[in-house]
């Protein structure tokens, strides 16, 4: 369902919305090897996050990027839409552009129902909620 851009970006944010804020910001450099992202892809992702108001930045030698609280209110589903667009999050997963509640796939009946549940969540969880997660250490996205 995400492609490794979107894997990649939610990484990113996530790992943004546990270290960070306005005072502590980081740059690409400290961020690509605890997220495993290529450097450069991870530049071109934070550059596209951060024009739609899903992470901040700020330019200079005390620059960096960082999540404001505003940032943290995004959902998940934002972060995914942002980079991937809604289609990949919400096609058939045969591939099948026809495919319809009217015109349905072999396995449309059994992914449909698990697949807007799966999107609801996404829609309503937020950034700020995934990340009190990794600040209690019940889940993790680097070693």
């Amino acid at each position: 369902m995400l492609s490794n851009s979107g894997k990649y970006a939610l990484k990113a944010v996530l790992y943004l919305a546990d270290k960070t804020d306005s005072s502590n910001k980081l740059m690409v450099k400290d961020l690509y090897q605890p997220t495993q992202v290529p450097k450069a892809y991870l530049a071109k992702l934070l550059q596209n996050l951060s024009k739609h108001n899903i992470i901040s930045s700020t330019k200079g030698p005390k620059g960096g990027y960082y999540l404001t609280k505003e940032n943290k209110e995004n959902s998940v589903y934002r972060v995914i839409e942002v980079i991937d667009g809604n289609q990949r999050m919400e096609a058939c997963v045969l591939g099948i552009e026809e495919c319809n509640a009217q015109h349905p796939c072999p396995l449309h009946e059994y992914v449909g129902p698990s697949r807007a549940v799966l999107l609801g969540t996404l829609k309503k969880m937020t950034i700020g909620e995934l990340s009190l997660d990794l600040k209690k250490g019940a889940s993790f996205i680097s070693s």
